[in-house]
């Protein structure tokens, strides 16, 4: 009963990632991971394709075996946020200075999970 519900999100959230790749907002792995875990529950073919996929599979894989972000992928995630909030954070007026600070602490916190995150697979892991 819920097998297409699944379905129906993991691609969303594949188009969602895909999406994500080439627009600075959106984020791109962890949509792919969304969409790995709704096909690991609806759909062997799909959920196949999409780790054994060349350009979306390794974000994923990488995730799940060792919780690794890549440095590049961390460099640009760093780059993209910086980018994007200094837009309402420097140049709409507008917004009022104690929602900057909220701004601030939410970007300081996703950067600090980002680059806490191992960026190669430890010594004498599984995935080498």
């Amino acid at each position: 009963m819920l097998r297409p519900i699944y379905i129906v999100l993991g691609w969303i959230f594949v188009a969602i990632g895909v999406i994500g790749i080439v627009t600075p907002i959106l984020p791109t792995t962890p949509f792919l991971l969304l969409a790995a875990g709704c096909f690991a529950k609806s759909s062997v073919r799909f959920h196949t394709w999409l780790m054994t996929h060349p350009k979306l599979s390794q974000p994923i894989i990488d995730w799940q075996t060792n919780g690794v972000i890549r440095r590049p992928a961390k460099i640009l995630a760093t780059c993209l946020i910086v980018v994007n909030a200094s837009f309402p954070l420097f140049f709409i007026k507008t917004i009022p200075d104690h929602l900057k600070i909220i701004i601030l602490i939410v970007i300081s916190l996703v950067l600090l999970f980002i680059w806490t995150r191992p960026s190669s697979p430890a010594t004498g892991s599984k995935n080498q």
